[in-house]
């Protein structure tokens, strides 16, 4: 995948994370965990990107495991919001498939950068 892609696909979940979160009910809990959901979301692509401007593999790296935490949160939000029966499990398929997707390419390429000594 290139860099631009990776760059769109980022921009594209924090949309659609935006999107999610102003369909759920208008409860409480799900408007926490859909603000936990939103701040985590709309925050992998722009951590993304500042890691595309690092200024060393060290910072790359640094900000990539960002990526991955901040994914791998989604998850988390999603898995309450469903186990909670917030929304229904088909509702958060997409975005819980996706979030899982970017934190194995942020997992890869942090290991790249790692093993070649440069920016994945």
């Amino acid at each position: 995948m290139s860099n631009v892609d990776l760059k769109q696909r980022t921009k594209r979940f924090a949309l659609d994370t935006i999107t999610f979160f102003e369909a759920l009910p208008k409860d409480e809990t799900s408007r926490v965990l859909g603000r936990q959901l939103l701040r985590s979301g709309t925050s992998v692509g722009a951590n993304y990107r500042a890691a595309k401007r690092a200024k060393s593999n060290a910072d790359f790296i640094n900000k990539m495991t960002i990526v991955e935490e901040e994914a791998d949160e989604c998850g988390f939000w999603l898995e309450l919001l469903t186990e909670s029966g917030k929304v229904s499990q088909p509702k958060t398929a997409h975005l819980f498939r996706e979030a899982n997707e970017l934190v194995a390419i942020a997992v890869a390429s942090s290991n790249t950068a790692r093993k070649n000594g440069r920016r994945a």
